[in-house]
């Protein structure tokens, strides 16, 4: 049975156990939850991981993106870079490689990954296909439920299926226009075999039978977001909320069939229609898990774009969003470099961490633990408090201070030492005499 089955039947797994310890909740709060579909648990049955829950409650996660591209192909690189997400606090990875041999880089991937790792399925098929005929809107149905069940199979704990681009979604999108068009890579694979072929999408008629697949190997469906917003201009359209109607949809039949589900988000929005955006998804979606595609709050900063995500993310996780996807300083220009996605999930936890002191899921205890640290100039203590303390550590020794109590900023007039020494020569009853 599936970890949506057994909550309902009032059974709490091993693996609710797990992340009940993990996140600090009690086990009942967890069972409950997932019965209700607000908290997913990734942890295919074809994995032996410590699973990862996702939902109202919880601490926002982290997810890193890694894969090739078709103009670089290095695997040793993209284990590398998964590498470096876990070390530096990612929650989950998704691999959404195009470039070479998918199954063996799926697979390298899964095997020395601790987290839960995601994927989209229609790549593959996409990419085959291409190789094959030279285009995808040669797709073959049978080859997008096979390439399912395979990377279920795999031990894939969550998938990114574009199951609500229709005919109707790409009508209002016709004809409503759009200043950045349409940004989402499955999206568009699966948009161009819609047209071509004069057909409905296959994932949507047939989305009974991803349930069977996902409800056999636990996967938990992450519904994708293909009418997302790639410009600013183009946020919370029409197509956008048409799209997210239907999803409303598919995560009742999802529920119904015993199938844990997640939304996908937007991309790119101003910050001020961030909070409407997860208010609109979580009531059209049945308070589902929302997990954000950054997002972007500007689209001007190529460069800088882990900047402008960590702010989207803290005001996405603020306003209720339980997932976010990292954005590295590589975005819209390259594929990241490992340094790119070490900077990517350090960013995107900064803002998730902000975002939750917000909305309560803790209250800044790191915070507190630091500001003591500092007020006792302690650097070890603060080093330790630090999100990246190897960082943290080696930026203040790069440019060691005279006086070991003190740093280079403000050396022999660090306010902190002054006005503790002042205060440490104060007599006990001078404060009482003024």
């Amino acid at each position: 049975m599936t970890q949506l089955e057994d909550a309902k039947k009032g059974i709490i797994t091993d693996e609710m156990k797990a992340v009940a310890k993990n996140e600090g909740v009690s086990e009942e709060f967890i069972r409950n939850s997932v019965a209700n579909g607000t908290i997913v648990v990734a942890s295919n049955v074809n994995r032996d991981i410590a699973p990862g829950a996702i939902g109202a409650g919880l601490r926002t996660k982290v997810n890193a993106t890694i894969g090739t591209s078709t103009d670089i192909v290095d695997f040793d690189e993209e284990e590398l870079k998964a590498q470096i997400a876990i070390d530096n606090g990612a929650d989950t990875l998704m691999e959404l490689s195009i470039g070479g041999d998918l199954d063996e880089i799926r697979r390298r991937i899964l095997k020395m990954s601790p987290l839960p790792v995601g994927s989209v399925p229609i790549y593959q098929t996409a990419i085959e296909t291409i190789r094959e005929t030279g285009s995808s809107i040669a797709m073959e149905e049978e080859d997008m439920f096979k390439n399912i069940e395979k990377q279920a199979k795999d031990g894939i704990d969550f998938m990114a299926i574009h199951c609500s681009v229709n005919i109707e979604t790409l009508a209002r999108l016709k004809r409503q226009g759009r200043k950045g068009g349409l940004v989402s890579r499955g999206g568009a694979f699966v948009s161009a075999w819609i047209v071509e072929n004069e057909r409905e999408n296959p994932l949507f008629t047939n989305f009974d039978y991803i349930l069977e697949i996902a409800k056999e190997h636990d996967v938990v469906l992450s519904l994708a977001n293909a009418m997302r917003a790639g410009a600013i201009a183009d946020s919370t359209d029409r197509a956008q909320v048409q799209e997210l109607i239907i999803l409303g949809e598919l995560v009742e039949k999802a529920r119904e069939a015993g199938v844990q589900s997640m939304i996908e988000g937007p991309g790119h929005i101003p910050l001020n229609e961030i909070a409407a955006n997860v208010t609109i998804q979580k009531k059209l979606c049945g308070q589902a898990p929302f997990y954000m595609l950054g997002p972007l709050v500007t689209d001007i900063s190529p460069g800088y774009d882990h900047i402008s995500s960590a702010i989207g993310a803290a005001a996405s996780a603020k306003a209720g969003a339980d997932f976010i996807c990292y954005v590295t300083p590589a975005e819209h220009l390259a594929l990241p470099s490992p340094e790119d996605v070490k900077t990517g999930v350090i960013s995107t936890r900064i803002g998730a961490y902000v975002g939750d002191m917000a909305k309560g899921v803790h209250n800044g205890e790191k915070d507190l633990a630091m500001a003591n640290a500092r007020k006792k100039l302690d650097w070890e203590a603060q080093y330790e408090a630090t999100i990246c303390p190897a960082d943290a550590r080696a930026k203040r020794e790069n440019r060691p201070p005279e006086d070991p109590d003190t740093c280079t900023m403000c050396g022999n007039y660090c306010a902190v030492k002054l006005v503790n020494e002042w205060l440490d020569k104060a007599e006990p009853d001078f404060f009482d005499e003024v």
